[in-house]
């Protein structure tokens, strides 16, 4: 476990910046009045989840490897830091649901049918239920998670690394 300490670390700093992320969409009406805009604005997501990654890979090379970090050793770190992160996401997934904001499905329900993004609402509460969204938070923490470890640890590797592992 000592280990992959760093990559634990940053999986929790994310999973902590990904429930502030989501009070702030709330607090900005993302949720229920400005729910129009939300598939749009939460793509700013992206902005510090990579950074994150930045900011653990960096760690993981100075504090681990002695700042000498091969690319295969960077994104092997950020694949680890994104397991983590897809592990917690179903229980990440029923805080934002459950806790932080309850209101969601229903406005995004009524939004769906609304502007016949959905056309009836079977289907768009089988969409916008906590299950499908727990099942997507896993997938989608996967991919996004292995695609970032592959870009990150390319511009985070030492670039005259004698250790080629």
């Amino acid at each position: 476990m000592a280990k992959f300490k760093i990559e634990i670390k940053w999986a929790f700093i994310f999973i902590m910046m990904s429930l502030l992320w989501m009070v702030l969409e709330k607090i900005c009406g993302l949720h229920s009045t400005h729910i129009d805009k939300h598939q749009y604005l939460t793509m700013l997501f992206m902005i510090p989840a990579v950074w994150i990654y930045v900011l653990a890979l960096k760690n993981k090379k100075m504090s681990y490897y002695d700042g000498v970090m091969s690319y295969k050793q960077g994104f092997i770190s950020g694949l680890i830091l994104t397991l983590i992160v897809a592990l917690f996401s179903p229980v990440t997934q029923w805080i934002i649901s459950c806790i932080i904001t309850p209101e969601y499905f229903p406005n995004v329900i009524e939004y769906s049918l609304k502007s016949g993004y959905h056309k009836n609402r079977e289907a768009a509460e089988a969409y916008f239920s906590l299950e499908n969204y727990m099942k997507q938070s896993v997938i989608g923490a996967l991919m996004m998670g292995i695609v970032t470890s592959f870009i990150v640890a390319f511009f985070v590797r030492s670039k005259n690394s004698k250790n080629k592992s």
